[in-house]
């Protein structure tokens, strides 16, 4: 038995140099909690919780891991992912309901259940991906993510020239910015690039339906979170409305919550995040949901180093998974922190086949981007 014995919390941070902006705020310094357990056979396995908003998630996210989270896990045999899985979601999510923050639970039981898998695949000897019952692809394609609101069409051309063969555009700054910048990423896409938006909730249900014919004219496939809320009936009221496509799932955590939008005609996307939702326990449950509805997981990404390894990862064993996000703008957390980081050719990505994640990170990269750090022991 591979017992816990430690753990160490890294808070990562690092400033940004492009401007990002979601409809709903800038996002000025990439962030992320790494979660590494150390196990009684040598080995460390590595985890992410999402932390990018609000900017002081950092030590909400510490506490609910040193506090709730590890002391849970601490003696306990590393191999038993599912079962402790359970023992996390059960203690901690009703706490989370009392306390109105199920997510911040969330985000925190995944960077644990991640460095679970992570021991679990360096045990084995090989990538997780590969563990029972194996993979069912080694490369997986992929959409440009995150271009707007400023310099779209110099930032699509980029994408174009880099090979991607799939774009998504923010939109959600008012009307005029979003047309103009609508317009002018499909005509340097051309008809044969793929367009999708992300509204990130930016609109209610008649904004939404006013927004339909600008995104109808460019074409865009599909558009992300664009009802604030996400509640289930507003978008189902939308689709009624004007038959968009719906994606969804970034802000949803556990099986259940997918289970019912799967079930809705509303929802054509599910998009479920590793780093957010309770790790990748939960979102292997929720592909399996996804397959027997009939609807595609396009994987929520944007996050940093672990992030990206798992959800390759994921990838590879889930067949529901169409496709990943794959952010195009800075960030210092994600290739940086990798030794050969996997980087898209043609539009798709090689699934790296290493022990674990797949991947070697770059400690000292790490360090030099670690702000804080907490250690505990069994």
């Amino acid at each position: 038995m591979a017992r816990i014995v430690g753990a160490r919390l890294r808070v990562l941070r690092a400033p940004v140099s492009d401007g990002i902006a979601m409809s709903f705020s800038p996002l000025r310094h990439r962030s992320a909690v790494l979660v590494e357990l150390s196990t009684s056979d040598g080995l460390v396995g590595r985890g992410e919780s999402w932390i990018n908003y609000p900017p002081w998630a950092a030590e909400e996210r510490v506490a609910t891991l040193r506090d709730g989270v590890l002391p849970l896990l601490m003696g306990r045999d590393a191999s038993r992912i599912a079962s402790l899985h359970d023992l996390l979601c059960s203690r901690l999510d009703p706490l989370g309901r009392q306390w109105g923050a199920p997510g911040p639970v969330r985000q925190a039981i995944s960077g644990a259940d991640l460095a679970l898998w992570d021991l679990a695949g360096q045990r084995s000897g090989c990538a997780v991906g590969a563990l029972a019952p194996g993979p069912v692809r080694d490369a997986v394609p992929v959409y440009a993510s995150s271009l707007g609101p400023d310099g779209v069409g110099d930032t699509a051309r980029a994408c174009l020239v880099a090979g991607h063969t799939a774009l998504k555009l923010k939109v959600g700054f008012g009307r005029e910015v979003d047309e103009r910048n609508l317009s002018e990423a499909r005509a340097v896409a051309g008809p044969d690039v793929a367009l999708y938006a992300d509204a990130n909730q930016a609109w209610d249900v008649d904004e939404a339906v006013a927004m339909a014919p600008l995104l109808r004219a460019a074409d865009v496939a599909w558009i992300e979170e664009p009802v604030r809320g996400n509640a289930l009936a507003a978008l189902e009221e939308l689709h009624r409305r004007t038959g968009l496509t719906i994606a969804t799932g970034e802000n949803m955590y556990g099986r259940h919550e997918f289970r019912v939008f799967a079930a809705s005609p509303a929802i054509g996307i599910l998009q479920p995040d590793l780093a957010k939702t309770g790790g990748l326990t939960e979102v292997r449950a929720i592909c399996a949901v996804a397959e027997a509805c009939g609807t595609p997981v396009l994987p929520h990404l944007y996050g940093g180093a672990i992030a990206f390894a798992a959800t390759l990862q994921l990838a590879a064993a889930a067949a529901p998974v169409a496709g990943l996000e794959y952010d195009i703008r800075d960030n210092p957390l994600r290739d940086p922190l990798l030794d050969r980081a996997p980087t898209p050719d043609g539009g798709v990505l090689i699934v790296p086949d290493g022990p674990g994640w797949g991947v070697t990170v770059d400690e000292d990269a790490i360090e030099a981007v670690t702000d804080s750090e907490v250690q505990l022991s069994a």
